[in-house]
C-alpha cells in the first residue's frame, strides 16, 4: 500500500511539474521581442503591447491571426517560428494597453 501511494504521489507531481514547464512565459515573450522584432519594428515592446487591449490580444490570439497582426504591425519583421507566438501573446497581454503594467524593454 505504500509503494502504491508513493507511485500515486509521484505521478502527480510529475503531472503538475510538467504542465507548468509547458505554459508560456510572459518574461520570456519580453526577451524574444527584444531579440526578435524590436529592431525590426523600431518601437519599444511597451509601445507594441498598448497597440490593443487585453481583449483585442486574446481575439487575435485565439482567431489564430497573431503571426499576421504582428507582420501587420511590424512590416520589417521576419517571419516568427509558431512556437515563439504564445509567449508573445502573453507579452503582449500583460502589458496591454489597459493592464497598467509597464515592461522595463
Amino acid at each position: 500500500m505504500n509503494k502504491l501511494l508513493k507511485i500515486a504521489l509521484s505521478a502527480v507531481v510529475l503531472t503538475a511539474l510538467s504542465s507548468t514547464v509547458a505554459s508560456a512565459n510572459i518574461h520570456k515573450g519580453q526577451k524574444l521581442y527584444a531579440k526578435k522584432l524590436k529592431g525590426s519594428c523600431g518601437f519599444t515592446g511597451a509601445k507594441m503591447a498598448a497597440k490593443h487591449s487585453q481583449d483585442e490580444w486574446k481575439t487575435i490570439n485565439t482567431s489564430g491571426k497573431m503571426a499576421a497582426e504582428i507582420k501587420k504591425l511590424c512590416p520589417k519583421s521576419n517571419d516568427l517560428k509558431e512556437k515563439y507566438l504564445i509567449h508573445l501573446f502573453d507579452f503582449f497581454h500583460e502589458f496591454a494597453n489597459d493592464s497598467g503594467n509597464v515592461p522595463s524593454c
